[in-house]
């Protein structure tokens, strides 16, 4: 699994919201126990119920960094203490993998730079399949 797939599963579990409406498995298991009344309606609420799950990101990570008892973990400005809190590899050499995963294409070895760019794009990444963010760390 990918460093950025362990992140997303730390976080939204195995079903990340935009898995729904990309999978199509919801969408075409609804219409078919309501397939024997009105066909033409019951498909067109039942996908767009399905995209409107978000997932509080902060909740999530404020719950796992209360597990880290008495590590003080900056997760909402780092992304080492993002990935120590989700109990994700956080070395260098992990943050180069994902930085290489994520299309970075600055230096690697100037790893101040690489870490903001990795945190704005992480947090970038979990806004865009569904997670809510705090106004505070919006990209």
């Amino acid at each position: 699994m990918s460093i950025f797939g362990k992140i997303m599963g730390a976080i939204f579990g195995s079903h990340p919201a935009s898995a729904a409406p990309a999978g199509g498995a919801p969408a075409s298991s609804a219409p078919a126990p309501a397939g024997a009344a009105p066909s033409g309606s019951a498909p067109a609420s039942a996908p767009a119920a399905a995209p409107a799950a978000t997932v509080d990101v902060a909740a999530i990570v404020d719950a796992a960094v209360a597990a880290h008892k008495g590590e003080k973990l900056e997760w909402r400005t780092s992304i080492v203490d993002l990935m120590k809190a989700l109990d994700v590899d956080s070395s260098l050499a992990a943050r180069k993998d994902l930085a290489k995963e994520l299309g970075y294409t600055g230096d690697t070895n100037d790893s101040a730079s690489m870490n903001v760019w990795l945190h704005k794009q992480v947090m970038s990444k979990l806004a865009a399949n569904g997670g809510k963010l705090p106004p505070e760390i919006r990209h």
